[in-house]
This record gives structure tokens, C-alpha cells and sequence, in this order.
């Protein structure tokens, strides 16, 4: 467990009313209100009496019963020292991840699977320059490696530039572990979901790469040897 954990507090001062003990529908109505480009996807009493949890997208937040104050932090269980929203936030990236769908991913596929999982990668990353170099080693492990770009950069970056190359390559596999190896790739533009993987990363909290999503919607941060990413992934089991 952390010895810090980051709460911002937002006031909600856009909202007109506030009432004690607000149900889901009139706390739903202060968000849509407080943040209309913002969709609730759902509501529900927290461990915390007097809190709600509220999901949108991938994110969990909480909010007071008088839909007054929304808090974005962590829910930690002191008493098992469980990390209580890292639990259901494992569960909303799977989902995102499954809605996003494999076809808007980059997959390096072994011949006998055992293991999938995500990696969020920077094409001018060392460490996911590293981690590429020994996909042989994971494909012999079972492991799948799905990828999603995450240029650290920022869109129109040449990080970012080189993502939508790649996309936009013939062979985007092909093309992926040639950028990887530094080589110049012919300048592409098509219709390509590097914006959606970058959403993800933010909607994630993507703070470097690689990141490793695993199946089950857990994160491994950072580069991982295949046999250690097999402990874990066995672990998780």
C-alpha cells in the first residue's frame, strides 16, 4: 500500500441544488449538470456510509450523499490493506479494453496461447525498444502481446507521427518492430485508432511504458522479462 495517496476534491459549484441524502437519480442529475460531456455509466453506495461510487469510463470516483462534493482517490481497506478501488478499476479497463476490441490493436500471436495481454508502448521508448526485442521470448511462453500505442510525446509528436506509420503500414507487425529497431519507416496517414489507444492510456492514468494490462484488467507497470510476466500472470490466477 502507498504511503501517500493523492485525493483532489472537486466542489460541484455549478450545481444548482443539493439535497441530504440524494439518491442515485438526483446524484446522477448533479454530475450531468456539473459535467455534461461527461457520461455516468453507474451509481451505487460505496463501502463509506454517506459516499457513492460512480463509474465513467474507466474511471471510479466518489460522491457525497448531498451530491455536493465529488472526490477522485483511492478506497483502501486499512484493516486488510486492500486497495478497495484498484480492485473495481481492474474490472472497468477490462471492459474498456473489450469494448475497444483487438481489431484496433497491433498482436503478436504465439503458436500455442496460454497468456493475453495489453501493452500501452511508445515506439521511442527504451525499455518498450527492449521489451520488443525479446517478443520471440514471450511468444514461446504462450503470451499474446497486444499492443496500443501510447506516444509519450503527445499527438502530432514524431513519436506520435511514427505510431500512424506504423498503423498505416501493410504490415503493421512487421512494420512495428522496424520503427522499434530505429529504422525509417515511409511516412503514412490513414484512418487509425492511435487518438482512441491515447484516451485510454489518460482514462487508465498511464504515467509511462511500457504499461502491461493483463486479462483480467491488472497492471504490472514497466518492462517485465517473459518468465517474470509469467509468474505474474500465474499468480493472478
Amino acid at each position: 500500500m502507498s504511503n501517500s495517496i493523492k485525493i483532489a476534491v472537486l466542489l460541484l459549484a455549478s450545481v444548482a441544488f443539493s439535497v441530504a441524502n440524494a439518491d442515485e437519480n438526483t446524484i446522477k442529475q448533479a454530475l450531468t449538470k456539473a459535467m455534461p460531456s461527461v457520461k455516468v455509466d453507474s451509481i451505487k453506495p460505496s463501502e463509506i456510509k454517506g459516499l457513492y461510487e460512480v463509474i465513467m469510463g474507466a474511471n471510479i470516483y466518489y460522491v457525497s450523499d448531498d451530491a455536493k462534493y465529488l472526490l477522485q482517490g483511492r478506497l483502501v481497506d486499512l484493516a486488510s490493506r486492500t486497495d478497495l478501488t484498484e480492485a473495481k478499476l481492474s474490472g472497468t479497463r477490462k471492459l474498456a479494453l473489450e469494448k475497444l476490441g483487438t481489431d484496433k490493436m497491433i498482436v503478436f500471436k504465439p503458436k500455442i496461447g496460454k497468456y493475453k495481454v495489453f501493452v500501452f508502448t511508445d515506439i521511442d521508448c527504451g525499455y518498450c525498444r527492449k521489451l520488443h526485442s525479446e517478443i520471440d521470448q514471450y511468444l514461446a511462453q504462450g503470451i499474446s502481446i497486444q499492443y496500443l500505442f501510447f506516444p509519450r510525446a503527445g499527438k502530432g509528436s514524431d513519436s506520435y507521427n511514427k505510431a500512424v506509420s506504423v498503423w498505416c503500414s501493410d504490415d503493421r507487425n512487421a512494420a512495428l518492430t522496424a520503427a522499434k529497431k530505429d529504422q525509417t519507416l515511409p511516412a503514412k496517414t490513414c484512418v487509425n485508432p492511435v487518438d482512441e489507444h491515447m484516451q485510454l492510456a489518460a482514462d487508465f492514468d498511464v504515467k509511462g511504458t511500457p504499461m502491461i494490462v493483463t486479462e483480467k484488467g491488472n497492471v504490472f507497470p514497466g518492462y517485465l522479462p517473459a518468465k517474470q510476466l509469467v509468474e505474474a500472470l500465474e499468480s493472478e490466477k
